[in-house]
C-alpha cells in the first residue's frame, strides 16, 4: 500500500465533501462551484491510499451511493414528468462479477419508480474495469416489492436463476451486448471511491 500523509488525506477528504455538500448530486451546482469540486476531487486522487484499487475486492464490494456525478445522462433523469430523482446506488458484486446501477424517482403518491440497470464487469488494469451492459428493469417500486437495493439484487438474482423476468410487473428486458463503457478507480477508501467514465464523467460515491 501506497504511504499517504493522513492528516493530508483527511483534509483533501473534507474539503471534497464539503464542496459537494447541498449540491443535489451536482444538479444545483454553478460553474464556478463544479470548478472548485473538480479541483477539491483531483487533490484528493493525488491522496488516494489504495492505488491498485480493482485487487481490494473487499473495499469495492457493497452497495455505494452517489453523492456527486458530472453525467448529464443521470442528471436528465430528473427532468423526467411527474418525477424527482431520488437516491442513486452502484452496487457491486465482485463474486458474480456484477454491478447494478439503482435510481429510485420520486413521483406522486404510489407512483415512485425504480430503474435498475446491472452489468457484468472484467478488471482490464489494476485500477480500471469493462463493464457489459446486460439487463434493464423499469417498474413502480410498490409494484415489484422494491424495499432497498440490496433486496431488489436478490430478488433479480432469484428470478435469473429460475429463468424468470419480471413479466407484467415492469419493464424488464436484455441491453444489447455491444454497450459497453469502462471507469477508471481513481481513488478508494472504506466510505468513498472516486471515478472516471470512459464518457468523460465522474462519480463520487459513498458506501452505504
Amino acid at each position: 500500500m501506497v504511504q499517504v500523509n493522513l492528516e493530508m488525506l483527511m483534509s483533501r477528504k473534507a474539503a471534497l465533501l464539503e464542496a459537494i455538500a447541498d449540491k443535489n448530486r451536482g444538479l444545483q451546482a454553478t460553474n464556478a462551484q463544479k470548478e472548485t469540486i473538480q479541483t477539491a476531487i483531483s487533490q484528493l486522487e493525488l491522496s488516494n491510499p489504495n492505488p491498485r484499487p480493482v485487487e481490494r475486492l473487499d473495499l469495492l464490494d457493497g452497495d455505494w451511493r452517489l453523492l456527486y456525478t458530472t453525467s448529464r445522462e443521470l442528471l436528465n433523469i430528473d427532468r423526467l414528468p411527474l418525477a424527482k430523482l431520488g437516491n442513486i446506488y452502484q452496487c457491486v458484486r465482485s463474486q458474480e462479477a456484477k454491478i447494478y446501477n439503482i435510481a429510485e424517482l420520486d413521483g406522486l403518491p404510489y407512483l415512485g419508480a425504480i430503474v435498475c440497470v446491472s452489468a457484468r464487469f472484467e478488471p482490464e488494469s489494476s485500477t480500471r474495469v469493462r463493464v457489459k451492459f446486460e439487463r434493464n428493469i423499469t417498474g413502480f417500486q410498490r409494484l415489484i416489492g422494491y424495499q432497498s437495493p440490496a433486496q431488489l439484487i436478490d430478488a433479480i438474482a432469484s428470478l435469473h436463476a429460475a429463468g424468470q423476468t419480471y413479466k407484467y410487473k415492469a419493464i424488464d428486458f436484455q441491453i444489447n451486448s455491444t454497450r459497453q463503457g469502462w471507469v477508471e478507480i481513481t481513488y478508494l477508501d472504506r466510505d468513498l471511491r472516486i471515478g472516471r467514465g470512459n464518457e468523460g464523467n465522474l462519480f463520487v460515491l459513498s458506501k452505504v
